[in-house]
C-alpha cells in the first residue's frame, strides 16, 4: 500500500528536497505553502503522515496541529516537525499529541526519511536488506 505524505513548508526549497527524496522512496507526496492551504487538503483528502514546518504566515505549525486535533477525522494523522535550529516547541505545543518528531533545520533529508519510517511504521531500504 502506497503510503501519502503532505510536506508544509512556505519555503519552496524545503519542498522540493523532501517531495524529491520521498517520492524517490515510493510515497505519494502533496505539498502546501502555509498551515492554512494544508487544512484544506488535508480534509479534502487526509494523507497518512503531515511534515511541517513550524513558522509560516497565516496558519503556524503549532496552530495547523491544534486544528487537526480538534477535527476527530484528522485527530490520527501523525505530524513531523521541522524548525529552526534552537527554538523549542513552546507551552503552547502542550498536548499535541499527534506530534510525533521535532526536526531541527537544517536537516539531512535522509534523516527525515528515517523519522517517516518510524513514525508510519514502514521499512527503509537499508533496514529491508538487512532483514
Amino acid at each position: 500500500m502506497t503510503r501519502r505524505i503532505l510536506v508544509v513548508d512556505d519555503e519552496s526549497h524545503i519542498r522540493h528536497v523532501l517531495s524529491l527524496k520521498l517520492r524517490n522512496s515510493g510515497f505519494v507526496v502533496d505539498t502546501a505553502t502555509d498551515g492554512e492551504d494544508a487544512l484544506h487538503q488535508i480534509s479534502a483528502s487526509a494523507p497518512d503522515l503531515v511534515i511541517t514546518d513550524l513558522q509560516m504566515p497565516y496558519v503556524n505549525g503549532i496552530e495547523l496541529c491544534r486544528a487537526m486535533i480538534e477535527e476527530t477525522a484528522l485527530i490520527d494523522i501523525p505530524v513531523i516537525i521541522l524548525t529552526a535550529r534552537g527554538y523549542a516547541l513552546g507551552a503552547d505545543a502542550a498536548g499535541l499529541t499527534n506530534v510525533q518528531q521535532v526536526v531541527n533545520k537544517p536537516f539531512s533529508p535522509r534523516t527525515i526519511l528515517e523519522q517517516v519510517h518510524r513514525v508510519l511504521g514502514t521499512a527503509s531500504d537499508s533496514q529491508e536488506r538487512a532483514a
